[in-house]
C-alpha cells in the first residue's frame, strides 16, 4: 500500500466540485458534488440516533433497498434538513431529481448529504443553483477534490482528505476520501459526513462487509463531545474502473482492500478527532493488556469522552484521577490494583503517573510540558490479558462553548 496526495478524485472515473451556493451563509463554499462516469456499487453506514435526518433516510433506502447503482453525491452545509418532517423528505427527492436531470442519470442514483442547523427547511433556490454550478465545474483534478472537501466543512478548521494506492488482481487500485466533522461527534455504527471512492471491482456484499467491519476500530472509536449526530453518513462508492477481476471472496485481494480501507478510515477519523470544535490537541487513549477487546474499547472510549479528563488535558494538568474515574464508571470490570497509567508525546520520555493501585511521584513541570503537545497519548496497562484498543478525541476548551452557544446565529 502506498499513501498518496489525494481525495475523492484520486480513483479513476470520479469527478468532484465545490461551490458557494448561498444555502445559509454568503460568500463561503457550501455545496459539493461527486460524480462517477460509470455506475458504482455503494455501501454505507448511518447514524444510530433514533432521530434521523431526511438525507439519512433517503441514502439508507438507496443503499439498502436499491439495486446498488449510485452515480452521484450532492452535499450541502449550513442547513441539516433534520427535524423537517415530510417536507424534508420531499426536498431530498427534489434535490435528487434536479441533480439527475443535469447529470443525465436516475434520481435513485443520487446520494444526498446535509449538515448544519437542525430545524429549518432547505433553501431550494440555492440548492438548485448550486447543483447547476457544480455540474458545470466537475473535474477529476486534485484541486477539484480539495474544493469539494472544503465545501462540506461547517465548523471544521481545515479540510480532511486521504488517499492510497494498492494492488488487487494484478491491477493498481486507488482509494480516496474526504470527511467533515468538528462538533456533535460521537459515532455509533456510523460517522459524520464522509465519502470514499475507489476504482476497485468488488461485490456489493463484500464492499458493505468491509466498510461495516473497518468502522468498528476507526470512526466508532472517536469522540469530540459525546453527541451522536442526526445526520451521520459514511458512503463508499466502487466503480470497477481499475479493471481487476471482481472480488467475490475473502482472499488476498479482499484483505489488501480491507487494509487500505482501514488506513483511510483511520486517517480521516484521527483528523476529525483532532479538529474538534475549539480543540488545541488530539488525545489518544491506548488500553493494552486487557482481558478482551470489547472491554478495551469500552475503557478507551470512556477516557476519551470524559469531560473532566478533556478539561484537564486542556489545562495541561496531569490529573490522572480524572482518568481513573472515567475508567471506573465505564461499566467494565477490572482490578485497579493492577493498573498502570502513562503519558506520552513525541519527543518526550514516558511519564508514569499511576502504578499498581498507587500514584507515582513525577515532575509536574515535565508533565505540563508534555501535555502541551499537539498529540497526547494516554496508555492504560490493564495487566490482565493480551487484548487492546485505541480511542481518539480532543481537549475541551472555552472555545467549544463559545462556538455552540451561538451556533444557530
Amino acid at each position: 500500500m502506498k499513501i498518496i496526495d489525494g481525495g475523492v478524485t484520486s480513483a479513476k472515473g470520479f469527478k468532484a466540485a465545490g461551490c458557494a451556493a448561498g444555502v445559509k451563509y454568503e460568500n463561503r463554499p457550501d455545496m459539493a458534488m461527486i460524480f462517477s462516469e460509470k455506475p458504482c456499487r455503494a455501501a454505507g453506514t448511518f447514524t444510530s440516533n433514533v432521530f434521523k435526518a431526511a438525507p439519512v433516510l433517503w441514502d439508507r433506502r438507496i443503499i439498502r433497498e436499491g439495486d446498488g447503482s449510485v452515480r452521484a453525491v450532492v452535499v450541502n452545509t449550513g442547513i441539516a434538513n433534520a427535524g423537517t418532517g415530510k417536507e424534508g423528505m420531499r426536498l431530498c427527492e427534489e434535490t435528487a431529481k434536479k441533480a439527475a436531470g443535469v447529470l443525465g442519470i436516475s434520481p435513485d442514483e443520487v446520494i444526498i448529504g446535509s449538515t448544519g442547523v437542525i430545524g429549518p427547511q432547505l433553501n431550494m433556490e440555492a440548492i438548485f443553483r448550486g447543483i447547476e454550478t457544480l455540474s458545470g465545474q466537475l473535474s477529476d483534478t486534485r484541486e477539484a477534490a480539495k474544493e469539494a472537501s472544503i465545501a462540506i466543512m461547517t465548523t471544521d478548521t481545515h479540510p480532511k482528505e486521504c488517499a492510497v494506492e494498492f494492488e488487487a488482481g494484478g491491477k493498481k487500485i486507488t482509494l480516496g476520501g474526504m470527511a467533515k466533522g468538528s462538533g456533535m461527534i460521537h459515532p455509533n455504527m456510523c460517522t459524520m459526513l464522509s465519502y470514499l471512492t475507489t476504482d476497485l471491482c468488488i461485490s456489493k456484499e463484500l464492499l458493505q462487509e468491509a466498510l461495516s467491519d473497518v468502522i468498528t476500530d476507526t470512526f466508532n472509536m472517536i469522540s469530540v463531545d459525546g453527541d451522536t449526530s442526526t445526520n451521520d453518513t459514511l458512503v463508499l462508492m466502487a466503480n470497477g474502473e481499475a479493471g481487476n477481476e471482481e472480488i467475490t471472496d475473502h482472499g488476498t485481494d479482499y484483505e489488501a482492500f480491507r487494509e487500505a480501507l482501514h488506513h483511510v478510515a483511520l486517517d480521516l477519523a484521527r483528523q476529525l478527532a483532532g479538529d474538534g470544535e475549539g480543540a488545541t490537541k488530539l488525545l489518544t487513549c491506548h488500553v493494552i493488556n486487557a482481558e478482551d477487546v470489547n472491554k478495551a474499547r469500552i475503557l478507551a472510549k470512556s477516557v476519551i469522552t470524559s469531560s473532566l479528563t478533556k478539561a484537564a488535558m486542556y489545562g495541561n494538568d496531569a490529573n490522572f484521577g480524572r482518568i481513573l474515574c472515567a475508567m471506573g464508571y465505564s461499566g467494565a470490570e477490572f482490578d485497579p490494583e493492577k493498573l498502570d497509567i502513562h503519558f506520552d508525546a513525541e519527543g518526550f520520555s514516558r511519564i508514569t503517573v499511576y502504578s499498581d493501585g498507587d500514584r507515582v511521584l513525577f515532575s509536574e513541570e515535565e508533565a505540563t510540558e508534555l501535555l502541551k503537545q499537539k498529540e497526547v497519548i494516554i496508555t492504560a496497562d490493564m495487566k490482565e490479558g493480551d487484548a487492546q484498543a485505541t480511542a481518539w478525541g480532543c481537549d475541551l476548551t472555552h472555545e467549544y462553548v463559545n462556538i455552540n452557544a451561538d451556533y444557530r446565529s
